[in-house]
């Protein structure tokens, strides 16, 4: 299997908003209609990302899901914050605060 945590190149500002859009749960029309942008527009957005990551469809692979856990894998965790659901790797920082393990700033 393809390591999915290594980008093979950086995504652009659409290919962001249309994974954060697939990693809120919606499905390729709701995202094309949020975006106003055709269903074959979003189609390519994702397989062009799903490459980014090294995600191919093979017939047992789920490139959706794949490609939402990479996403959030390198940007965080916002799709839970939208569902109001806390980090899952929050841990307290020196200075008392709590800070994301996995996600840099």
């Amino acid at each position: 299997m393809t390591d999915i945590t290594i980008m093979q190149r950086e995504l652009t500002p659409f290919e962001h908003l249309v994974l954060d859009l697939l990693c809120k749960g919606l499905s390729n029309v709701a995202i094309a209609q949020e975006t106003a942008h055709t269903e074959k527009v979003i189609e390519n957005t994702v397989s062009r990302s799903a490459r980014v990551f090294g995600i191919t469809s093979d017939g047992d692979t789920n490139v959706r899901v794949l490609l939402a856990l990479a996403y959030r894998t390198h940007f965080g965790d916002a799709a839970f914050e939208s569902f109001g659901l806390p980090c899952q790797h929050l841990q307290p920082g020196v200075d008392g605060k709590m800070y994301c393990a996995r996600h840099v700033e």
